[in-house]
């Protein structure tokens, strides 16, 4: 099974996870690919790979916590 098909899977069983695609294609088309199945974020193997994932990974948990509050708000309307 390739990464777009993964990324499918993962997707189905729950649309909610937040899914970063780690690949050594460097290829434009390849991102766009995986932003289109709803990729959270794609990230190239290089040196600097693993500096960008702790980026994502603190982006993520900000990013949840900002929904957690919103919903808890919308739900007070």
């Amino acid at each position: 099974m390739n990464g777009i098909r993964t990324l499918d899977e993962i997707k189905k069983f729950n649309a909610d996870i937040p899914v970063i695609m780690l690949s050594q294609q460097d290829k434009i088309e390849v991102a766009v690919s995986c932003m289109h199945h709803k990729a959270f974020d794609y990230v190239v193997k290089s040196e600097t790979a693993f500096v960008r994932l702790q980026k994502i990974i603190t982006t993520i948990f900000h990013y949840k916590k900002m929904k957690e509050e919103l919903d808890w708000y919308m739900g007070k309307m």
